[in-house]
């Protein structure tokens, strides 16, 4: 059996409990939208949308996605910053003295497998570059969007038209995080696969609590509502 295996298998099980966790939250976002930190945020940008084109207050919308857009400059920005840095480790793959050689448990240390797991990093970190620049393109059409008067007749579609905007925006920069917390397991990976097996389950762990709506939300209303509440239903 070759010596990659476990490297192999290791990543594959990150990906794969990586990925059958955000198939979980995804359906239970659908399910019960309150319940779930993006839930609530999705349905407060919605209202902060219809808020501000019905006040007519274009200069607080702009102002606030500025700032938006400020951080996801920030975060395209350390994205290149990152992946010039993984490509200065690539040379190091020949140093038989390296921290990552000395530490590693399991699998194989060879410059060929280090190889894959700089081009992994690489990938992940190319991911979030777009994933942030595709932010800040819809966060200025939004800010356009905001800004401009609406015809009779039309200022609930144009609502509508921001909102989904704001929304797609909002969801880019969420994937572009993951990918950077993705990018923590995958950085263990240069010490052997059972520290990217044994941080990818940290990283989930550190998800599930920060996915959900603290407890303290529902104190003094009883449950949150879910999907066969009306207030769910509006946000489908």
């Amino acid at each position: 059996m070759p010596s990659w295996w476990l490297d192999i298998a290791a990543l594959a099980f990150a990906a794969g409990v990586t990925l059958l966790y955000h198939l979980f939250i995804a359906r239970k976002r659908r399910d019960c939208p309150l319940r779930t930190v993006q839930g609530v945020a999705g349905a407060a940008r919605r209202a902060w949308v219809a808020s501000v084109m019905h006040e007519h207050n274009g200069i607080l919308g702009v102002q606030t996605l500025r700032n938006s857009t400020m951080v996801a400059s920030f975060m395209a920005s350390t994205s290149s910053v990152l992946a010039l840095g993984v490509l200065s480790l690539a040379a190091s793959a020949d140093d038989k003295g390296g921290a990552w050689r000395l530490l590693h448990m399991l699998g194989t240390p060879s410059p060929d497998m280090l190889a894959i797991k700089v081009l992994s990093l690489l990938l992940v970190l190319f991911f979030a570059f777009f994933c942030f620049a595709s932010s800040i393109r819809l966060y200025g059409h939004v800010s356009f969007m905001i800004g401009t008067g609406s015809a009779p007749g039309e200022e609930k579609r144009r609502i509508r038209i921001a909102a989904a905007c704001l929304e797609q925006a909002a969801r880019q920069f969420h994937l572009g995080m993951r990918a950077f917390y993705f990018l923590v397991p995958l950085v263990l990976w240069l010490f052997g696969p059972l520290f990217l097996a044994l941080g990818a389950l940290g990283m989930l762990l550190a998800f599930y609590y920060l996915d959900r709506v603290p407890p303290g939300a529902s104190r003094g209303k009883g449950k949150l509502p879910c999907r066969t509440h009306p207030e769910c239903r509006e946000q489908d």
